[in-house]
């Protein structure tokens, strides 16, 4: 068996640990949006599927979170969004080839670095625990804990918090099992809670059966579009792009992988997210990335090759190809709690890479990024931490 590519229900778990932040996000942008599921989640199959073959190890697949929570917030148009995500694709190829992310990881610190890797997993936490109270975005856009149950509370308690509770106990129990991997189990025992308690797959449509995609089904974007995206998405995302999805996502992949991870280079890592957008330009899909948060979620469920990305790319693109627009009904079997379980984990997995900084001024400049970024975004948190470690080079300054 290749080191490359494990099959086995280690990689299989640990295939499923980011669906908690894929998923989400993917959903509303297909029910509020209106992009379209088959290209959506074909593009993201093809996109684990391809990146994993290319760089031999487990390769995380995630939405553009900037882009993708204005666009749900304020219900932007498929042709906005899809102007982003060419535009994305654009600034990230030439940033990759030219070699400017390198001069841009020299001038970044180590500190800097963490502190995005600690903020990350502080928003995956927060992400987890309102998915699991039942107050996250995207429940409150269906007005329900649980939108597709039957019942959203046993008295006064939420049916989220029941069942995310019971999960996360599950999970602390089975964490280091590979008897029983705890992300197959939660997931699995997720499915069956769905079902048991009311969720229902119901096609509407043609059904299943063989769905082709259609390339730009939308149309081109108009120039208005480009224009927009250009100023209320991509401009506010490319910052939390270039450190989370790829200085903080390189530096993790080394991390974990060490001289396995050799292809995975800052400037490879940019022309991978360009050709994954550029892909999902034309398929109607949604922005993609890669992201420390992403590779700590698989890696902490069990992901060690890119066998699991082979995994979750086939699962996504066949769903996809065989069910269409109906993919939205299988997955919406999954309730929000049991996807809140798995961000609590991945994101305590992330943040606790800050203990390998030694000095005060470094654990400063990591707590400043994560407070800028709980106040106002991780993309200002990134320059501002830039701007700090830099100036506490100057010997005279403490902390």
């Amino acid at each position: 068996m290749s080191e490359k590519f494990r099959f086995n229900r280690m990689e299989l778990a640990g295939s499923l640990g980011d669906l908690g932040t894929l998923l989400p996000i993917a959903i509303a942008m297909v029910l509020v949006n209106g992009l379209d599921p088959l290209g959506l989640f074909l593009s993201i199959g093809i996109f684990y599927i391809l990146s994993g073959i290319y760089f031999g190890i487990t390769v995380p697949v995630q939405p553009m979170k900037v882009i993708g929570a204005y666009a749900i917030a304020t219900a932007l148009t498929a042709d906005q969004i899809l102007a982003s995500a060419l535009l994305m694709g654009m600034f990230l190829f030439i940033i990759g080839i030219t070699g400017a992310i390198d001069w841009i990881r020299r001038a970044t610190p180590h500190s800097v670095i963490r502190g995005v890797q600690l903020s990350t997993g502080a928003l995956l936490i927060s992400g987890g625990i309102k998915f699991m109270i039942g107050t996250a975005r995207f429940q409150q856009l269906h007005d329900a804990v649980e939108p597709y149950l039957a019942f959203q509370a046993v008295g006064p308690v939420p049916v989220s918090l029941i069942i995310g509770v019971t999960a996360a106990v599950i999970t602390l129990f089975l964490l280091d099992s590979k008897r029983f991997p705890a992300g197959l189990i939660v997931i699995l025992g997720g499915l069956a809670t769905g079902l048991a308690l009311g969720a229902r797959v119901e096609f509407s449509g043609s059904g299943p059966g063989l769905h082709l995609p259609e390339i730009l089904p939308f149309g081109f974007p108009a120039p208005a579009d480009f224009t927009f995206a250009l100023l209320a998405l991509v401009l506010p995302q490319l910052p939390m792009s270039l450190g989370n999805a790829v200085l903080a996502y390189t530096d993790l992949s080394g991390e974990y992988f060490g001289e396995k991870s050799a292809k995975v280079t800052n400037r490879k890592a940019c022309i991978s997210m360009a050709l994954a957008n550029f892909m999902s330009f034309f398929l109607g899909g949604m922005p993609l990335c890669h992201g420390a948060g992403g590779l700590a979620a698989h890696y902490r469920f069990g992901a060690r090759t890119a066998g699991s990305n082979l995994i979750i790319g086939l699962i996504f693109a066949l769903l996809a190809l065989t069910l269409g627009g109906g993919i939205i009904e299988v997955l919406n079997l999954l309730p929000m709690s049991i996807l809140g379980v798995l961000l609590v984990f991945a994101g305590s997995q992330l943040a606790l890479t800050i203990m390998d900084l030694k000095t005060r001024k470094d654990f400063f400049v990591a707590t400043l990024i994560l407070g800028i970024t709980l106040a106002a975004n991780l993309a200002a948190g990134f320059i501002a931490g830039m701007i700090v470690a830099h100036v506490l080079r100057w010997e005279k300054l403490s902390v």
